[in-house]
């Protein structure tokens, strides 16, 4: 297999903490995996090892080849990092962030404005290039420390909750760039909380709880493990609906969920065959349907069906992550 990125056996202690508990990770060339789970999981701590930021306990990873313990700087320059907080300095404009990043980087001046040039085009950010970070918008300041984080055109990028903190729209910006960086052909290991963000940008998704990998596979995978689609019905006529539940219940052999004042008719359906007999008896019954459908299961149900709990956890249970002290 042509893995960009693997590791065995992970673990990592803070004090009495299991940061990470002997997690395998793989990745293939050109693909984004999604590394979901609750903050205090072991995402981060995950990615500062990968990212020769931490050393782990025990354990083996190599990316691109390269060990990232014994080649570190090797890694190094294969890998781009963006955290969950933008890291640019608000004080200089955008253009000087890059370039300033750039001549860190051994670049010279040429290039380096050159480059700092070509990644505000890509991020369309040339108009707000010459103006102070501090007067972007969420979405602008997450676009900009993505760029910054490809201007030694790395072989693999590490987005650690990228969009944290941002509102749909910003969001969604950042989903699109991601999208465009894959398909260049880069590699992303990205971390989430958000079952959506995992759902809409990775070809494989790994599931972190309590410092393991507790589930691996696609988006479709995942939800195939639960076993069941949901049936959704609701009727045109409002007062149909007690009629309709009814209906749902004999054929499902469950207690539907009806949701007011929508109307809307859900259960679990083990047999697809369901949906069928279900337009069935609702002709013959004269109900009309304004809405029907039988979908897969959202991840969100995957992940509490895994855990036993929804991906976001009560503050006070929280675990700090990767700290290099």
């Amino acid at each position: 297999m042509n893995y960009v990125i693997q590791a065995e056996g992970l673990r990592k202690r803070f004090g009495e903490t299991h940061a990470l508990d002997g997690v395998d990770i793989a990745v293939r060339r050109g693909t984004v995996l999604g590394v979901l789970g609750p903050n205090g999981a072991g995402k981060t701590t995950a990615v500062r090892i990968l990212a020769t930021l931490l050393k782990p306990d025990a354990g083996h990873a190599e990316v691109c080849g390269y060990d990232v313990g014994k080649d570190a700087v090797r890694v190094r320059a294969k890998i781009g990092l963006t955290g969950q907080y933008a890291s640019v300095d608000e004080e200089l404009t955008g253009s000087e962030n890059l370039v300033m990043i750039a001549r860190l980087l051994d670049f010279g001046r040429a290039q380096a404005r050159t480059r700092a040039r070509e990644l505000l085009e890509r991020f369309r950010l040339t108009e707000a290039g010459s103006r102070a970070v501090k007067t972007y918008s969420g979405g602008m300041r997450r676009r900009l420390d993505l760029a910054a984080s490809l201007i030694n055109r790395p072989e693999v990028i590490y987005l650690d909750e990228p969009t944290t903190g941002l509102d749909p729209r910003a969001r969604n910006e950042v989903w699109e760039t991601v999208r465009g960086v894959v398909a260049e052909g880069a590699t992303v290991l990205l971390t989430t909380q958000y079952l959506e963000e995992a759902d809409a940008l990775a070809n494989r998704i790994a599931v972190f709880d309590h410092g393991r990998v507790i589930a691996e596979g696609t988006s479709d995978d995942l939800k195939a493990r639960i076993g069941r689609q949901t049936l959704a019905v609701r009727a045109t006529e409002g007062h149909r609906t007690e009629q309709l539940t009814s209906i749902v219940a004999e054929l499902t052999g469950e207690r539907p969920d009806v949701q007011e004042p929508t109307g809307l008719v859900t259960a679990p359906v083990p047999d697809p065959a369901v949906l069928s007999a279900l337009v069935r008896r609702m002709d013959d019954a004269s109900i009309v349907a304004a809405e029907l459908a039988l979908r897969m299961p959202s991840l969100d149900e995957v992940f509490l069906t895994l855990t036993g709990h929804m991906a976001e956890e009560p503050e006070a249970d929280l675990v700090t992550e990767g700290s290099l002290a």
